[in-house]
C-alpha cells in the first residue's frame, strides 16, 4: 500500500462540479453542500482488479472491429503508467477507451453527426495495466465534431479514459487531449479544469514510441491521488 497523502480534492487541479459555460452542468451540479465520506481501508489501498479476461485484440482499436478492411485515419499508439502520488506504479489496473471515430463520430445512436461511420472501426477499447503500470493502446486520431453546448461549438481532438480501482463500482473517468490543439482556447470542457490542471490532460508527442511507418506515439500518465493526481470527471 502507498504512503497515503490525504488530499482527495484540490481545487486548483479538478473541475468545479458547476461551470456555467459547460451547460449540462448547471442541471448536475449539486445544489448542497456534499457531505465527504470516510474512506476505509478498500478504497485508499486500490486499485487491484486482480485477473481479467481480455481478447487478444481488446488493446487495438485498429484491428479489434475489422470487417471488410483496415479503418480509415491516422494510426496511433497512446502508452503510459499508472502511478499513485508518490510515483510508484499501480499493476493490474484496468483500463478503458472510447472515442469518436477520424471523422468526428461515435457508434452510438444519439450521435446524429453528419460525418461518416467506419464500418471497421469501433471506438472502444481495454487492456490491464502491466506489473510496472504500464499500458499501451493502438488507435485511429480521433476527429473534432461539433456539439449543441453554444453556437459553433466543437470539441477538440480526445479520447475518453477510464480505470476502475478493486472492483467495478471503483471507477475513475477523464479525457485525454492532444498537444497543439487549437480548439483547447474555445472548449468549455477543458476550460472548466482549473489551469493549474490543464496541462495534465494533454498528452505528449513520444518518438521513442512512434512505430516506423505505421504510427505516431503519445504518452499519457494517469496520478490517482495527490497534488499531481490527474483530473477526473467523478471525484
Amino acid at each position: 500500500m502507498s504512503d497515503i497523502i490525504y488530499n482527495l480534492f484540490d481545487r486548483e487541479v479538478h473541475p468545479p462540479y458547476l461551470s456555467p459555460d459547460y451547460k449540462s452542468t448547471i442541471l448536475r451540479a449539486p445544489s448542497k453542500p456534499l457531505i465527504p465520506l470516510k474512506q476505509s481501508l478498500s478504497e485508499l489501498s486500490g486499485p487491484i482488479f486482480g485477473d481479467f479476461n481480455l481478447g487478444e485484440f481488446d488493446h487495438d482499436l485498429t484491428k479489434n472491429a475489422i470487417v471488410n478492411g483496415e479503418p480509415l485515419g491516422e494510426r496511433i499508439v497512446v502508452h503510459g503508467k499508472v502511478m499513485n502520488e508518490n510515483g510508484k506504479p499501480i499493476p493490474n489496473t484496468l483500463i478503458e477507451i472510447w472515442q469518436a471515430n477520424a471523422a468526428g463520430r461515435y457508434v452510438h445512436k444519439v450521435d446524429q453527426h453528419a460525418a461518416p461511420l467506419d464500418p471497421n472501426f469501433l471506438g472502444a477499447g481495454r487492456c490491464m495495466t502491466d506489473a510496472e503500470g504500464n499500458y499501451k493502446f493502438y488507435t485511429i486520431k480521433p476527429g473534432a465534431y461539433p456539439w449543441g453546448n453554444h453556437f459553433n461549438a466543437w470539441r477538440p481532438n480526445h479520447i475518453h479514459f477510464s480505470l476502475f480501482g478493486a472492483n467495478i463500482t471503483n471507477r475513475l473517468v477523464t479525457q485525454m487531449y492532444f498537444p497543439g490543439d487549437p480548439l483547447l482556447q474555445y472548449d468549455p470542457i477543458f476550460l472548466g479544469v482549473p489551469p493549474k490542471g490543464r496541462e495534465l490532460l494533454i498528452s505528449s508527442f513520444d518518438l521513442s514510441i512512434t512505430e516506423p511507418s505505421f504510427a505516431l506515439g503519445y504518452r499519457f500518465d494517469f496520478v490517482l491521488r495527490g497534488n499531481n493526481a490527474t483530473p477526473f470527471e467523478k471525484q
